[in-house]
């Protein structure tokens, strides 16, 4: 299994497509209004629309991964149905038991959990969600911002993570640091967003570019 490549915040189709072409097996689309990369749930259908599709399925053969904050199950599931996604991260306070029940509502979609780390202790938070999601992302924590802030975790303090889902290092990656942070770490998939961006939801493919070009060979999905 190679690393699974998820760049977040995507609103445009033309960088949607490119940025799948370049190598992100995985796109990320934020649906959390009033913030500065949201998208609606149609503007996510255009972008989707514009992927390479799979001839035997006619889907597209990249994950498409909405990102919600504390949104009810009814949103979550419309949104999946109206831009044809195929995975759901929660990334504000939903409890084990929002993750069961979203389960039970989308049985054949990827629920992601993120989670963000303020200190080495609240990496204890983990095994209260193994049992209910398909994977972990960790994020830096920010006092007001759920994600997208460009601050990196310490990395030292997860250096024997090892839940027992496959998980997501997220928090400030850029081309510039993405070695050094795989050098430390064996995350599953790694997520970026500010870090290959010119302004919020306006992408910079030459350092989307740069990304792939330092990963090389380590591209997959698990």
């Amino acid at each position: 299994m190679g690393l699974r490549v998820k760049i977040c915040g995507i609103t445009r189709p033309e960088q949607g497509r490119a940025i799948a072409e370049l190598g992100a097996n995985t796109l990320g689309f934020i649906c959390v209004p009033a913030t500065p990369r949201y998208i609606t749930p149609e503007q996510i259908a255009a972008v989707v629309a514009e992927l390479s599709v799979c001839p035997a399925t006619g889907q597209p053969i990249s994950d498409r991964v909405g990102v919600f904050v504390n949104a009810s199950a009814e949103v979550i599931c419309q949104t999946v149905a109206i831009g044809n996604l195929n995975g759901v991260q929660l990334h504000g306070d939903e409890s084990p038991e929002v993750c069961d029940r979203l389960r039970h509502a989308l049985p054949n979609i990827e629920i992601i959990r993120a989670l963000r780390i303020k200190s080495p202790e609240a990496l204890a938070q983990v095994e209260q969600y193994q049992d209910w999601v398909d994977a972990l992302l960790l994020d830096a924590y920010h006092p007001t911002l759920a994600g997208g802030t460009g601050k990196t975790l310490d990395w030292s303090t997860l250096q024997h993570f090892q839940p027992d889902r496959p998980w997501f290092l997220s928090g400030g990656l850029t081309p510039n640091n993405i070695l050094d942070a795989l050098a430390q770490l064996c995350p599953d998939g790694i997520d970026l967003s500010s870090g290959v961006e010119r302004a919020p939801g306006d992408k910079d493919l030459e350092k989307v570019a740069q990304l792939f070009e330092k990963l090389g060979r380590r591209v997959g999905r698990f």
